[in-house]
């Protein structure tokens, strides 16, 4: 086989599934100096590597024979972006960039997050999980643990505003949806008295402890099951010798105000900056970067549009979630919220 039938084989188009608001998608994929590069969009059709979050090494080491073997495979997207290694230094001048963000915890010191990090709030909400007898511990990916998940995932189908994808979900597909990196995983869970009421699942991404999910029950808030969960992760983080815990962006957009983003602020993350990279690939993707629509239109909306828009969808989504609600749950969430 040639050098150039080697490329050829490698580029091969053909379909792999992702998810988009938690719905199994196939959508068009090419193999690219080993990275697995998906096209999305409808209008504006958007190469991307898929899972970029947590690919190892440098996503795109040479840009430029990058681009040259996209263009040739057929993938039929207007414009590429990929994502800087998040520690990678500075941005190469060459490539049109915008600021991309991620919240993360420097794990060097569980320490020095717990004493100089961490507000004295956070601290109490961890000594009071341990006061209400929640008890934080590793736990091994087995079916145990994801009939645990499951419930954790049924307990409601709206979670921070927003229809919760995870809700009603099959045993097999919850088992299928949470195996994935295994190699590189690794689940703590929170319980009391052996009910699993909380639970992290983290990959390890070169030296970074990328935190997939974080999830508890609501009717176990008062125990404050997430502060245990994260603090017994930061632990473990350190012992693990990575160097950062993140937990996605620190900032969406013009997203504002919203408790997912008071969370982390209260739990002693910090904004860590870098590059992510668009390169256009046809005409249509030279336009849309020039008129800033690579952003997405949410980004052209002001940000006290956006916020309302946000808050009306939350209270939309908790009032239908309420009206088919059966009278029984309804009066099992107002005896758990009492106690």
């Amino acid at each position: 086989m040639t050098h150039m039938d080697e490329h050829s084989s490698e580029r091969k188009l053909r379909q792999v599934e992702i998810r988009i608001r938690g719905r199994n998608t196939l959508v068009p994929a090419v193999d690219i100096h080993g990275r697995t590069v998906i096209r999305t969009g409808r209008w504006l059709k958007l190469a991307s590597l898929r899972d970029e979050e947590l690919v190892e090494g440098e996503p795109v080491a040479d840009p430029a024979a990058f681009v040259a073997e996209l263009q040739a495979s057929g993938l039929g997207a207007d414009l590429l972006t990929f994502l800087s290694a998040p520690t990678g230094g500075q941005p190469k001048p060459a490539l049109h960039w915008e600021e991309e963000n991620l919240a993360v915890i420097p794990t060097h010191s569980f320490q020095d997050w717990w004493e100089k990090r961490l507000p004295q709030e956070s601290r109490k909400n961890v000594r009071r999980a341990a006061k209400r007898e929640v008890v934080v511990r590793e736990v091994p990916f087995d079916d145990e643990l994801v009939r645990g998940i499951k419930a954790i995932y049924d307990e409601t189908p709206v979670r921070q505003g927003r229809t919760f994808w995870h809700y009603g979900k099959s045993f097999e597909a919850v088992k299928e949806e949470n195996a994935t990196y295994l190699d590189r995983s690794w689940f703590v869970g929170a319980f009391y008295k052996e009910e699993l009421i909380g639970f992290i699942k983290v990959i390890m991404v070169d030296k970074m402890a990328t935190l997939i999910q974080i999830l508890a029950k609501n009717a176990h808030q008062d125990k404050r099951p997430m502060n245990a969960l994260l603090a017994h992760t930061v632990e473990l983080c350190e012992k693990r010798g990575a160097s950062f815990l993140v937990y996605g962006k620190y900032r969406y957009g013009k997203k504002e105000g919203d408790s997912l983003a008071e969370f982390k602020r209260r739990n002693g993350f910090e904004e860590l900056k870098f590059p992510r990279y668009f390169v256009p690939l046809t005409l249509k993707g030279q336009l849309a970067l020039k008129l800033g629509a690579h952003l997405g239109l949410a980004n052209m909306i002001p940000a006290p549009v956006a916020s309302f828009l946000l808050k009306l969808r939350a209270v939309l989504l908790g009032w239908r979630a309420r009206s088919k609600a059966t009278p029984q749950s309804v009066g099992a969430a107002a005896e758990a919220e009492a106690n």
